[in-house]
């Protein structure tokens, strides 16, 4: 197989994370719209806040989370049984030479930077942050 002499990294290619954020808009706008029928999804209002997509573009993995995280379970149980309606519409809006599948994680992002904030906020981190390094020089 031929290497790309452009990506030398592990991480995702240009390309991969081109076609990613296009999945993120086209599944935000679907899901917003309403397009799905089934009135279990379109109960809730779902943040689609990263699509990540394997080196062959077949497979889509979209992290999402309800709006205010309030019945998350339900609304990854409702994405998941409508993976299909919901590749059928994202590929139309496309132009992929394949449709790729859709696969739903809850997205984890927000509880990591709450811990984050928390763990700056508590005193002995706080005043190791505002300690002057001139101080330690001595």
């Amino acid at each position: 197989m031929a290497q790309n002499r452009f990506h030398s990294g592990t991480g995702p290619t240009q390309r991969q994370l081109r076609v990613g954020e296009l999945i993120r808009r086209t599944l935000s706008d679907v899901l917003l719209r309403g397009d799905v029928h089934d009135p279990d999804l379109n109960r809730h209002s779902i943040t689609v806040g990263e699509v990540r997509t394997s080196p062959d573009l077949k497979v889509a993995t979209a992290y999402v989370l309800p709006l205010g995280g309030q019945g998350a379970e339900e609304a990854l149980a409702a994405l998941r049984r409508n993976a299909g309606e919901l590749r059928h519409l994202v590929s139309k809006a496309m132009t992929l030479k394949y449709a790729p599948q859709l696969r739903f994680v809850l997205d984890e992002t927000f509880d990591r930077m709450d811990d984050t904030r928390r763990l700056l906020s508590e005193d002995r981190v706080r005043r190791d942050v505002e300690a002057d390094p001139e101080d330690d020089e001595d």
